[in-house]
């Protein structure tokens, strides 16, 4: 069992945890994810690391509520504990590059901070971009900001930072002559697309970390696949993270749409039981 020692809400979906984990607090790296349970009869959820601090043994995850799991993992609270807490998981993010431009959109910035953290310790020059949909939405201001030489907030509705989408002030430094040696993007999925595809366009190595549906964490369910230059690769081992450039986003999207459904059937029925609990 994993006690939850903080708790804090980021926003009205966005919540971050503390858990009590030695062990994956010790090994863990930027770019590592853990598989949680909540109870169990819970299904196995991956959550990229936000930050891990080996001295008090303890890893922080921040995620959003979306399905049945999260919104479980949301009705629990401080002194609370988890069935299972399994990491850390995957390939560490490569810290290389003199000049990297790190773009997070909305929850996916809890994924890039650390990388970003991990550049930043290494003496890098790091520049920071990241797109929400409106001021109520941000996340990990002040974080970003003490990890990076510059930092860039972006509002779909123009309510908080510039108005736009990442890709445009990306492509705004680009144009005004930064020198990027690589770009990191993580976030949805259709905006790594677009960051992608216009880095393609100026030959700037980019990466991208992605987090499909995972199962088992190891490779054997094969549940996290995806095409990367033509081949048939595994998330949890072969990432998350992968060469932007050769990913097949139309058909990681494809994929992920098929579990729509059952997603929002199983997250109703969780919200009814938790519900009947409530009153009860």
């Amino acid at each position: 069992m994993y006690k939850i020692l903080r708790k804090k809400v980021l926003n009205p979906t966005v919540i971050s945890i503390t858990v009590e984990a030695p062990n994956a607090a010790r090994l863990a790296k930027a770019g590592q994810f853990i598989i949680l349970r909540v109870d169990e009869e819970g299904e196995r959820v991956p959550f990229t690391i936000a930050d891990a601090n080996p001295q008090d043994g303890t890893v922080t995850i921040i995620y959003q509520v979306v399905g049945a799991s999260t919104r479980k993992l949301m009705a629990l609270n401080e002194g609370d504990y988890l069935a299972d807490f399994a990491g850390p998981l995957g390939k560490p993010s490569e810290i290389e590059g003199e000049n990297v431009v790190i773009i997070g959109g909305g929850v996916g910035c809890a994924i890039a901070l650390p990388t970003a953290k991990a550049f930043h310790q290494a003496g890098k020059h790091v520049d920071t971009i990241v797109g929400f949909r409106n001021k109520d939405l941000v996340i990990l201001e002040d974080e970003f900001k003490a990890v990076s030489d510059h930092y860039y907030l972006m509002s779909d509705d123009g309510s908080v930072g510039e108005k736009g989408l990442v890709t445009q002030k990306l492509e705004e430094l680009i144009k005004n002559g930064q020198k990027i040696d690589k770009v990191i993007a993580i976030g949805p999925l259709i905006m790594m697309k677009f960051v992608c595809q216009l880095t393609k366009q100026y030959d700037i190595p980019t990466v991208v970390s992605m987090n499909p549906i995972m199962i088992d964490g190891t490779g054997m369910c094969g549940g996290c696949r995806l095409m990367v230059d033509g081949k048939m690769k595994f998330a949890c081992v072969d990432g998350p993270d992968f060469d932007g450039h050769l990913v097949d986003f139309d058909a990681a999207m494809s994929r992920n749409r098929q579990y729509f459904e059952k997603e929002r059937h199983d997250y109703e029925a969780t919200c009814n039981l938790l519900n009947k609990k409530e009153e009860n």
